[in-house]
C-alpha cells in the first residue's frame, strides 16, 4: 500500500535535521517500547513484515504526529489485538479484563542476548534461476497495491540498470499477510537522477534500490 512512511521525493516536510551524537533513546519509556515490541514479536504470532506493515498502515495524520517509538507502540497494539493477546477493553482499562491467547513461546530475560545476536536472517534459496543479470536494462512496475510492498512510490514505472544480483530473500509483500515466504531474487537497480526526479535534477545524481524480481520487467 502507499503508506505514510513512503516519503521519498515528497515535499512540505521541511529539511532533514540529523542530531549530532544522537542518543539511542530520548526518554526512558522508549527503552520499554523497544523491549516490549521485541518480546511480543518473539511470541511467534507474527513476522517482521507483518509488524512493519502494521506501522505503515497507521493513518497518515496519526503517523506524522507520532514519534518513532510511539509508532512502534501504536502498531504493537494493532498486532496484539489482531492475534488475540489483548482486547480493546484491556487497552481502555490499562489491564487485562478479557481472556487472552497463549503465546507459542516466551522470550525470557536470560535468553535475550543470544536471541538478539542470532537475529532473523531472511535470505532463502530460490528454485528458479535469476531472470536478470548485471547490466540488464529493466523497468519497475507501476503498481499501487492495497497490500504491503517494499517498492517505493518514487521508483515505480522507472527505467534503470541492474547493478548487481543479490541472494534470494523472503518476499515481504506475501509474508506480511500470512501467505508464505515466497522467496525471490533481489537485484540492486540504479537509476539516473533525471529518470527519478525529472530533467531539472542534479545531473550527477543517481539512485539505487534493492528490488524483488516481481517488481521488475525488461525495459
Amino acid at each position: 500500500m502507499n503508506g505514510p512512511q513512503d516519503l521519498g521525493g515528497q515535499m512540505g516536510f521541511g529539511p532533514v535535521a540529523p542530531e549530532k551524537n544522537e542518543l539511542l533513546f530520548h526518554a526512558e519509556w522508549e527503552k520499554r517500547a523497544l523491549g516490549t515490541t521485541i518480546a511480543a514479536g518473539a511470541m511467534g504470532a507474527w513476522n517482521i513484515d507483518e509488524s512493519r506493515h502494521a506501522r505503515e498502515s497507521l493513518r497518515p495524520a496519526d503517523y506524522y504526529s507520532s514519534t518513532y517509538y510511539e509508532i512502534w507502540i501504536k502498531a504493537l497494539e494493532v498486532l496484539l489485538q489482531r492475534h488475540g493477546f489483548v482486547s480493546a477493553a484491556d487497552l481502555a482499562n490499562g489491564r487485562a479484563v478479557d481472556p487472552a491467547a497463549t503465546p507459542k513461546r516466551v522470550l525470557r530475560a536470560e535468553n535475550v542476548p543470544t536471541v538478539l545476536a542470532k537475529g532473523s536472517p531472511c535470505a532463502r534459496p530460490v528454485e528458479t534461476p535469476a531472470r536478470y543479470k548485471a547490466g540488464d536494462r529493466v523497468r519497475t512496475r507501476n503498481i499501487n497495491p492495497t497490500n504491503h510492498t517494499r517498492l517505493p512510490r518514487y521508483a515505480r514505472g522507472k527505467q534503470g540498470v541492474v547493478e548487481a544480483v543479490r541472494e534470494g530473500f523472503v518476499f515481504p509483500d506475501s509474508n506480511a499477510h500470512g501467505k508464505g515466504e515466497a522467496p525471490q531474487w533481489v537485484y540492486t537497480v540504479v537509476f539516473d537522477g533525471s529518470e527519478i526526479w525529472g530533467r531539472d535534477s542534479d545531473p550527477t545524481l543517481s539512485v539505487s534500490i534493492d528490488a524483488w524480481e516481481s517488481y521488475l520487467e525488461p525495459a
